[in-house]
């Protein structure tokens, strides 16, 4: 069963990554989900690495908390819509769905990195 969930947030973090390269800024967001796509594929067959993940983790959750202004600003203005346009046409727009986004990638990898035996590393 966890080597279908991995596999499938494998597959999730790929199409993040697919989806993301119309972004204004590609580069950035396209390795970000690759590297949490390929960790999920790597668990996936026994080869995660807890190390790996965990800094992950934290290098995403850091960048994530960057843009916590914009999720204020954005909640104070009463929460609108974020979903009324695929083009991000509000300033509100782009910084609340990379926050979600980035949310999502950082849980993900915190479930890893518990389930993750201590010491368990690709290498080895």
């Amino acid at each position: 069963m966890k080597k279908i969930l991995y596999i499938l947030l494998a597959v999730v973090f790929a199409a993040f990554a697919y989806l993301n390269l119309n972004d204004p800024d590609p580069v950035v967001w396209v390795l970000a989900y690759s590297a949490v796509a390929v960790l999920f594929a790597f668990a996936a067959f026994g080869r995660a690495d807890r190390r790996i993940s965990g800094y992950l983790a934290l290098a995403l959750g850091i960048w994530m908390l960057t843009m916590a202004p914009g999720m204020v600003d954005w909640m104070e203005m009463g929460m609108p819509s974020i979903t009324s346009e695929m083009k991000a046409t509000e300033p509100h727009i782009e910084v609340v769905r990379e926050f979600l986004g980035l949310l999502i990638a950082v849980l993900c990898l915190l479930g890893l990195w518990a389930s993750t035996p201590r010491g368990a590393r690709m290498g080895g």
